[in-house]
């Protein structure tokens, strides 16, 4: 028995659980208050893709009569193959039994239809992948296969990651979405309904809180919300999450509260607290009694917003270490679906969540929700603190790779991080969404590599230094070029976000973008990218000051969620006709291929030449500048200790004691040579800088200590022993 149900509803990843419940449980247990998690999404799934599942869906298709296509009928044909192997590729997609991948990669095992109708164009995709990758890609198609199979004949709502999707995307009204929930369950809804059942009867809590991150969740949540009231009218149910905190800030449609109780905007950690105590143990004698924190309620039968307490909200470092337990994690699925390097992270392998800052530092782009708090209010924790929880999280899981979910990570926090985690010897893989700011240099990039970072994305967005100008990213094409090239050469994997339609952007200009792409991929400092279309918010700058970026929006009634607005683009242009294009060439870019083709050839109508040279991002590239130290720039030696041998060096006559300093990375041996007494100098200098150390080391301070017994530093730092060192861990941050 537990106080509280924390519940992610169907669906979001199918290979790591959505973070939020995590969050709020580790906060919880900093309060003493008994909370129990779920997440509904992958025990749909594992229950639905079972033998016996299937059976029933293979029946309930014949049944129903719904098996029309060919594709569904050479599906159906081939059922039983499918009920026999799908308990076995659900094991491997799991981890477990990875001999079976010889099995799935042999040519006769899996049943196929038509998601392998293009195999070998994938396979030239993907290159050549190892065994296990080449199974789990094959795994991915069988499932899919049955997926296209379920929402033909079972329930059109289905998929993987999301669910009746469009009854909450840009629902100003809540008419569509009630209507749906009176209708009878569906298949899907039956699964889910029953396994929600057995967790309300084993943990009998006294309050369910449904963390709703996307529109793909709304649909579930309401209907177990309906569940539980019908079922259970004694348990409380409360929602939160991205979704209410970006859509149902505007909400006046009553009816809501037919299915909950309450709903909370922005952070959750002290609405649920004052939840908590209101509901579980009210009293009068309470000074929160009926005094909530950002939450809408139903009071005379009108929807009220109550944001009476006085308390303030948690500080980050207050909030506790997101808690995992409770949580299948050894059943999640590993899945390859698509050839982008940046997507497999996302759907392949489980990784640990946290987040280094809330909100964003930067906090400026007019295209992005800066006026809401999860945007607007910027905090981050201590770099010690984040490594603790780190190091909690590792002890809890088992698992040592970590998704910071940040909506822009802080590069002098992610020094403190990567400082601290190597610091500690802690052997760790992560990576981030980050802006591309200048403050990333050569040597910042290779201190990240050193602790762990594997990956990072951020947003290019337009690629226009105009349009970068208006979204207010502040950056420039040239300087993400830059960024993106350190990051490249020191081993982390570049992804970006791009962006077409924006408001104002010429067909000229959106052609021009394209170019900016292609010459950053065929230089090979950008790794993987995706290509989306703007949509306008309600939240952004772009929404709230609309007249001021050219467009009209069509602004309805709101009684329900309000987010995405649609709008019409004074300048006339059509600018979905251009998504086939810029989507199929960059599929192209990333393989390698395409480059040496006019960009007329992605495109089936006709478009402009580009107006950017074809060396721009090469000579941006060139133009990088002598690289003066600051004074007040840490010094940091990644190397260990070098072997020392002694030798003497004679030229005209004269002979003079020299040091031979031989060092070794994990990769390589590389050797200095200097005078004897620099040679002491610096080797004792390295013991200080090392980042194993806890001195802290400026340029200034070096300075001062080697012109204490030599003259002209600057002489000995810009030589060619030190440069070398520069290339091989010395690093000036």
């Amino acid at each position: 028995m537990k106080d509280i149900l924390l519940i992610t509803p169907p669906f979001t990843q199918l290979n790591t659980p959505y973070p939020a419940t995590m969050y709020l449980k580790g906060f919880l247990n900093t309060k003493r208050i008994s909370s129990f998690q779920t997440d509904l999404g992958i025990e749909v799934i594992l229950a639905l893709f079972s033998k016996n599942k299937l059976q029933e869906v293979f029946e309930l298709a014949f049944k129903n009569n719904t098996i029309i296509s060919e594709n569904a009928q050479q599906i159906y044909a081939l059922r039983n193959t499918y009920i026999a192997t799908i308990n076995a590729v659900i094991k491997f997609l799991q981890g477990k039994n990875q001999t079976f991948a010889r099995q799935i990669c042999s040519e006769n095992f899996l049943p196929k239809a038509s998601r392998f109708n293009e195999i070998d164009d994938l396979e030239w995709a993907f290159g050549a992948m190892g065994t296990q990758d080449q199974a789990k890609h094959l795994a991915t198609l069988y499932l899919e296969d049955l997926s296209d199979f379920i929402i033909e004949c079972i329930d059109e709502n289905f998929g993987f990651s999301r669910y009746a999707e469009q009854l909450g995307r840009s629902a100003n009204s809540f008419n569509e979405l009630y209507e749906s929930l009176l209708l009878k369950p569906t298949f899907i809804d039956e699964i889910t309904l029953n396994i929600l059942d057995d967790k309300l009867q084993e943990i009998q809590p006294k309050l369910v809180c449904f963390s709703v991150p996307f529109p793909g969740n709304l649909y579930s949540a309401f209907r177990c919300a309906q569940f539980i009231k019908t079922n259970y009218p004694n348990i409380k149910i409360a929602m939160g999450g991205g979704f209410p905190n970006t859509e149902l800030r505007s909400l006046t449609d009553n009816r809501v509260f037919d299915f909950f109780d309450f709903i909370t905007l922005d952070d959750g950690e002290l609405p649920i607290e004052i939840l908590f105590s209101n509901v579980v143990n009210p009293s009068i004698e309470n000074p929160d009694f009926n005094m909530f924190k950002r939450t809408f309620l139903r009071l005379n039968n009108e929807v009220f917003y109550n944001n009476s307490s006085i308390k303030n909200d948690y500080k980050q470092a207050e909030i506790g270490t997101p808690d995992y337990s409770d949580l299948l994690l050894d059943q999640y699925i590993s899945v390859i679906e698509i050839a982008n390097p940046m997507h497999s992270l996302w759907s392949d392998g489980r990784w640990n969540k946290l987040t280094m800052a809330h909100g964003c530092y930067w906090g400026k782009c007019t295209f992005c929700d800066i006026s809401l708090d999860y945007i607007k209010i910027y905090e981050p924790i201590t770099a010690k603190l984040l490594v603790d929880r780190m190091e909690q999280i590792i002890a809890q899981t088992g698992e040592t790779g970590f998704h910071f979910v940040d909506e822009a990570a802080p590069p002098a926090l992610m020094r403190a991080l990567a400082i601290e985690i190597i610091k500690r010897r802690l052997t760790v893989t992560w990576w981030t969404n980050i802006r591309f700011e200048k403050s990333f240099t050569n040597d910042l990039c290779l201190l990240l590599k050193a602790s762990g970072c594997i990956a990072v994305s951020g947003g290019l967005e337009v690629a226009s230094d105009r349009l970068l100008q208006l979204i207010q990213k502040g950056v420039t094409v040239e300087q993400v070029a830059k960024v993106t090239k350190s990051f490249t050469d020191s081993g982390i994997m570049v992804h970006a976000y791009l962006m077409y339609g924006f408001p104002t952007q010429t067909i000229q200009e959106t052609i021009d973008s394209l170019e900016m792409v292609r010459q950053c991929f065929e230089l090979g400092i950008i790794k993987s990218g995706f290509w989306h279309q703007f949509a306008l918010t309600a939240h952004s700058s772009i929404g709230i000051n609309y007249e001021n970026y050219n467009i009209i929006p069509d602004l309805e009634e709101i009684s329900f969620a309000n987010n995405d607005i649609q709008f019409t683009d004074k300048t006339g242009i059509n600018h979905a006709k251009f998504s086939e294009g810029l989507k199929k060439s960059i599929f192209n870019f990333m393989h390698g291929i395409g480059f040496n083709l006019p960009l007329q050839e992605w495109f089936p109508f006709k478009i402009p030449k580009t107006s950017i040279k074809n060396d721009f991002i090469s000579s941006s590239l060139e133009n990088q500048g002598f690289e003066i130290c600051k004074p007040t720039s840490k010094i940091i030696w990644l190397g260990g200790a070098p072997l020392i041998i002694p030798f003497s060096k004679t030229k005209k006559g004269k002979t003079w004691q020299m040091l031979q300093l031989t060092f070794f990375s994990e990769t390589e041996r590389y050797e200095i040579s200097v005078p004897e007494n620099y040679g002491k100098w610096l080797i004792e200098s390295l013991k200080k800088l090392s980042v194993y150390n806890n001195e802290s080391i400026t340029f200034s301070q070096l300075k001062v200590n080697f012109e204490t017994d030599f003259e002209n530093f600057e002489l000995f730092w810009y030589s060619k022993p030190i440069d070398t060192l520069r290339k091989h861990g010395l690093l000036v941050l």
